[in-house]
């Protein structure tokens, strides 16, 4: 009795907090970039007072899907996507370095790299300015090149380099703002092998078909776990009722 009403308690907990996790996977399934969360569960005993019957549900994972979205041609010079592995570093308000996949970048005012939320986009050697009136160019190899309006591709200048790194997957750790950084804390070496895509962004990864017949799954063991508590009330009071008639 003790097992399945811990074990169903946790249970019916633990899943709620999945929905939770599906649930914010198709929120953020038109996100460019974005990589699907992920959750694993296992049971445990519970050690303490009482008795050693109680069986526990707890969290043991919450890792990322980085299986790759899907290259979709824009033709915008700002928009950037990383073909196969990798991320782009970018620098948080914190002066910290991070990583995404969202490659669609913009101009500031003052003519530096940024994401949409305007972060600055890292190049090899720190952030990277474009000089005003110039068409952006940028190479394979994440190479930057301005050319000055109404000149020809010879006359072009190389700005910069963006930061393409390529960090062990297990490595990495992310943050509630959605970025991903090294669980150590230290910052990730550029990866020149990073292959970079002009004029396209990545989409989110997140399979909507699949989220929603996850989700509804979810629900249904939500309420097999919320039944097996039912049974053990009424278990519990059958008990106590045959208990009360033999006295």
């Amino acid at each position: 009795m003790d097992r399945l009403i811990y074990t169903a308690m946790t249970g019916a907990r633990m899943l709620a907090q999945r929905q939770d996790t599906v649930a914010h996977n198709l929120a953020n399934a038109t996100t460019n970039g974005y990589r699907a969360e992920t959750t694993a569960f296992r049971a445990v005993p519970v050690y303490g007072p009482g008795e050693a019957s109680r069986v526990a549900a707890v969290e043991t994972t919450t890792g990322a899907d980085f299986r790759h979205g899907t290259l979709h041609n824009t033709g915008n010079p700002l928009d950037v996507a990383i073909n196969g592995k990798g991320f782009f570093a970018v620098q948080t308000a914190d002066g910290n370095e991070s990583y995404t996949r969202d490659g669609q970048f913009q101009l500031s005012a003052e003519g530096n790299l940024q994401t949409r939320t305007g972060l600055t986009v890292l190049g090899e050697g720190g952030p990277i300015t474009i000089p005003p009136d110039n068409e952006i160019v940028i190479g394979r190899d994440g190479t930057i090149s301005a050319v000055p309006s109404g000149a020809g591709r010879q006359n072009a200048q190389v700005v910069g380099r963006l930061k393409t790194v390529n960090p062990e997957e297990r490595d990495l750790v992310r943050g509630g703002d959605g970025l991903f950084r090294l669980r150590n804390g230290e910052q990730a070496d550029p990866d020149p092998a990073v292959v970079v895509a002009h004029g396209a962004i990545e989409s989110s990864n997140v399979n909507v078909v699949e989220a929603l017949v996850e989700m509804i799954a979810v629900a249904r063991h939500f309420e097999t776990q919320m039944r097996l508590l039912q049974n053990a009330e009424t278990n519990a009071r059958t008990a106590s009722q045959v208990l009360s008639t033999g006295g």
